[in-house]
């Protein structure tokens, strides 16, 4: 059945493919971004170009997940242009790399706000709809760095998806009985393909940095990175992120996984989160509250 999904942090990487391949299983998508008639205006007229080339119906709609604001007028524009509101994707994020002593306070908030306080946005604009209709998914893109084995360096951005995974693991009970179905993604560490790596951030005392570049872990930022992408298969296709996502979006109601890995480097966080969500069902099975794994159906 033809969905209305709306898509954080649609730009580039995981959000633009993942737009595209929706669109292309015949949904409505939304490809959410900030300053589409700014920095990000190429992005918009791709989005066109390749909307009018394949006949798709894919669009554009300004969204800057760190403003309560923008966020409200971006969903709202959604539900008044298109009547309803099937899926909510949260994908947009930000890394930084280097040492976390290096990092000021304030940056670690902001990359919380944007990979974590930005889904709490959204969601606040978007569920009021998708709880009066009764119906409807949200997908999480988390990390397999919430929980899988992971390299020194990368602190704030593993922190801030641990939070925003455990995050989506509470929402999923709480909105259940709404008729509303929870999924989320777990990419691994791809290293090409996307922006990700490329576009991340540092951090901002330089000479707390140099300490660490000029010490005893000299050589270590290489060595994670070059480490890293020799655990990839060469055949790692980002692709497969975005696929996963239009399958689990066009599966039937009540059908769909609560967590489906992505990670051809195989960092572990499989077996762990295999645990922890095994663990949570039975907690919710011996405190009475067993029918708040599985969406209600509603009507």
């Amino acid at each position: 059945m033809k969905q209305v999904i709306v898509i954080t942090g649609a730009s580039s990487g995981f959000g633009a493919l993942a737009a595209r391949a929706l669109a292309q299983a015949g949904h409505i998508v939304y490809a959410t971004m900030r300053k589409t008639t700014g920095r990000n205006a190429p992005q918009v007229a791709e989005v066109e170009r390749y909307a009018t080339e394949h006949g798709v119906d894919l669009r554009t709609v300004e969204l800057n997940v760190a403003s309560g604001e923008s966020v409200e007028a971006g969903i709202a524009k959604i539900i008044a242009d298109a009547g309803r509101l099937d899926v909510v994707i949260h994908n947009a994020g930000h890394m930084s790399f280097g040492p976390a002593e290096a990092f000021t306070p304030e940056q670690f908030a902001e990359l919380f706000d944007v990979n974590v306080l930005s889904t709490q946005r959204v969601n606040r604009a978007a569920l009021p709809l998708l709880r009066k209709q009764g119906r409807g998914l949200v997908v999480w893109v988390s990390s397999s760095s919430a929980r899988g084995g992971t390299p020194p360096y990368l602190s704030p951005y593993f922190a801030a998806k641990a939070a925003m995974d455990s995050l989506a693991v509470s929402y999923a009970a709480e909105l259940a009985r709404w008729g509303i179905e929870t999924s989320i993604i777990v990419p691994g560490a791809f290293t090409k393909g996307t922006n990700h790596f490329a576009h991340s951030g540092s951090p901002a005392d330089k000479v707390r940095a140099a300490e660490y570049d000029h010490g005893p872990y000299a050589g270590v930022p290489e060595q994670a990175l070059k480490g890293l992408a020799a655990l990839e298969p060469a055949d790692a296709d980002v692709n497969a992120v975005a696929e996963a996502i239009v399958r689990i979006v066009d599966m039937p109601f009540g059908k769909r996984p609560f967590r489906t890995h992505v990670d051809p480097s195989q960092d572990g966080a499989e077996i762990v989160n295999g645990v922890a969500d095994r663990v949570r069902a039975e907690l919710f099975r011996r405190i009475g509250l067993e029918d708040l794994l599985s969406p209600r159906v509603v009507g």
